[in-house]
């Protein structure tokens, strides 16, 4: 299939890239590069510099591409920015994505597959998280993509345009060619990483006192590959879903920083500080749908697995993609 992959040169995009071309697929990059790197684009994609939020050069560059179908990646999804600046979430996340589907109705392409988030959830009434739950999101991130999750089924029901929308928490590991650089570093893994490669001086723990078995937050990671496997599978479905994706376990800050410290054979200096407001003690995303009507099976479920990716990565490339 031709696939066009908007924010193809983040973390999350570059890889699906990656696992697209190795499927056999054609695979045309839109990235404005603002958060994403040049050299995170593999070099047997074709790549197109534009931003989603000007309506001719999403509609020039789809125009050229006529793809198959769509895989949308290009988001902002700081949690803490979206509160400060929630202008810039709803610009690029809603009007941005907004832009990209009638750039889709007009060259004629019915089949999305979109990078959610279990954000839409909010703090869940159970766990783990499966798709009857209620949707209540706590920030303008999470109320950005619950927004065009709903603006999907009307583009589906008037339009036809088949969509799978995913959502998951946390995307870690990396391949052996593309990792994670972030311009602004807010996720676990690579910042506790960081410690071992002598770029901080230690990792902070926001809260020791959860109700949790040894007091710090229970979060769901999955690899990045069994992530794009997944996005690939809903290439395949004739019928738009909403799936959850999840391991189906968790893992605490305390064992994150302990695996760290086990598989680079480094000492992770580490300073407590108090919880930080809206965290919850435990989130984790449940994933029977998906397994049942996708046949999804996550490889890579044990933290240390996902850990010595992470690490071979950063250790290749200690300064990330050098932009």
């Amino acid at each position: 299939m031709k696939i066009f992959v908007t924010g193809g040169a983040g973390y999350i995009g570059s890889i699906c890239v990656e696992q697209l071309l190795e499927a056999g697929h054609q695979v045309t990059v839109f990235d404005n590069l603002t958060e994403g790197h040049r050299k995170a684009v593999d070099s047997r994609a074709e790549l197109i510099i534009g931003d989603l939020q000007k309506e001719c050069d999403i509609h020039d560059a789809m125009e050229h591409a006529r793809p198959d179908a769509v895989m949308h990646f290009a988001a902002n999804a700081l949690v803490g920015e979206s509160m400060e600046n929630p202008s810039k979430y709803f610009r690029n996340n809603v009007y941005g994505g907004l832009n990209l589907l009638d750039a889709m109705v007009a060259v004629g392409v019915k089949k999305f597959v979109f990078s959610s988030t279990c954000a839409t959830f909010g703090p869940p009434d159970r766990l783990p998280i499966d798709e009857t739950l209620p949707q209540r999101p706590i920030n303008p991130y999470g109320e950005s993509k619950l927004m065009f999750e709903k603006i999907l089924r009307w583009y589906d029901e008037i339009h036809g345009l088949k969509f799978v929308a995913l959502r998951y928490f946390n995307a870690a590991g990396a391949t052996e060619r593309f990792g994670e650089d972030h311009r602004i570093e807010t996720h676990l893994i690579p910042n506790v990483l960081k410690v071992a490669l002598g770029q901080r001086e230690n990792v902070q723990i926001f809260g020791t006192d959860y109700e949790t078995p040894d007091g710090t937050c229970i979060r769901d990671y999955i690899h990045i590959v069994d992530l794009a496997q997944a996005h690939m599978l809903a290439l395949g479905t004739k019928e738009s879903a909403f799936y959850n994706l999840g391991t189906g376990g968790g893992t605490s800050v305390r064992e994150i920083i302990a695996t760290c410290e086990k598989v680079t054979g480094k000492k992770i200096p580490v300073v407590e500080k108090a919880r930080r407001p809206g965290d919850p003690a435990r989130l984790i995303a449940g994933s029977d749908k998906v397994q049942r009507e996708l046949g999804w099976k996550p490889k890579y479920q044990a933290i240390d697995k996902i850990i010595e990716s992470a690490w071979a990565w950063h250790v290749r490339h200690p300064n990330g993609y050098g932009d």
